[in-house]
């Protein structure tokens, strides 16, 4: 006797619209109307007999039967998913896609990108910088690069590098800052926000045992690259990331205000499904990423090293 299944494309509505808390955010990520996922989704419920989500005027929430129901059916569309992506491909052109933060797509992955053509031709990549998450497999994507303390549990995560955090500015705004000794006085300064990262100037603080600071005012932008772009233009004090921030450093755009570098808790990680392995073309991408991380942190420890020799000269 055949399964009696719901409408299908109701299910991928409510799995969207459930893990989005929003019917807007869903259609977006499925390139419908909102009005779309929400008729399909009350179809759903009316199939079912019962009420999936809580609308509210601002807020939209699962009811018990709705949380309940969830996790079935994103597990279904995750193994779905694994099982498509487990096929065996013999296509000569390949997608690989990949989600990553936008700076550090700009400053990290993309620049490397053609070296990775010139040696694999026939796998084309992907590159997707919107700041939403993503679910392994059933979003669709091979890989992610995420900003995080450490692994999570349900994925495939390797680290890459972590970053250093240090105050940086343009050299004449460093001039404005000085005191009688020659010191960068940051409490004078404007400081330069970043409202999208996890570690930022409050972070930078603590690390650095400063306690007279208050991090409260200033600039905010919710880009890093944004936020350096300010700080070139002598509009304050950003919090830079090492290595990312090292060739503004290199190119003399920007200077380090005379504070300490602060470890960052948080490092980038690649992330993927479990079970990605079985797929050539997704050993060679995930080597590659690994490979290239290595070596930029091989680099970029020598070049902190080399600044830090000039410093103290």
């Amino acid at each position: 006797m055949p399964l009696r299944l719901p409408p299908l494309n109701a299910l991928r509505f409510f799995e969207a619209a459930a893990r989005h808390g929003s019917f807007k955010l869903a259609a977006a990520e499925l390139n419908v109307t909102p009005s779309a996922v929400s008729h399909g989704i009350v179809t759903l419920e009316e199939t079912l007999g019962v009420a999936l989500f809580v609308r509210e005027p601002r807020k939209l929430s699962l009811t018990p039967a709705g949380e309940q129901y969830f996790p079935y059916i994103a597990e279904a569309f995750s193994l779905i998913a694994l099982g498509t992506q487990r096929l065996p491909d013999d296509r000569t052109h390949r997608t690989i896609s990949v989600s990553c933060a936008p700076t550090l797509a700009a400053r990290w992955l993309v620049p490397r990108l053609f070296a990775f053509r010139a040696q694999w031709p026939g796998i084309d990549v992907s590159v997707d910088t919107s700041r939403r998450q993503v679910g392994f497999p059933s979003d669709g994507f091979d890989f992610g690069i995420r900003l995080s303390r450490g692994p999570v549990p349900g994925s495939d995560w390797s680290r890459l590098f972590g970053e250093r955090l240090v105050p940086v500015c343009s050299p004449a705004y460093r001039a404005s800052l000085l005191d009688a000794h020659g010191n960068a006085d940051l409490r004078r300064a404007t400081l330069i926000h970043v409202d999208t990262a996890s570690e930022d100037w409050q972070a930078w603080l603590d690390g650095a045992g400063v306690p007279d600071i208050d991090a409260a005012g200033g600039l905010r932008f919710d880009t890093i690259q944004l936020a350096l772009e300010a700080a070139a233009t002598g509009m304050g004090v950003a919090i830079g990331r090492r290595p990312l921030v090292n060739r503004e450093l290199d190119a003399g755009v920007l200077v380090e205000a005379g504070a300490p570098a602060v470890e960052a808790k948080t490092a980038y990680w690649l992330v993927s499904a479990e079970g990605t392995d079985e797929r050539p073309d997704l050993q060679a991408v995930r080597r590659w990423l690994l490979q290239e991380a290595q070596a930029f942190g091989e680099v970029a420890s020598s070049g902190d090293l080399a600044h830090l020799a000039a410093a103290v000269r």
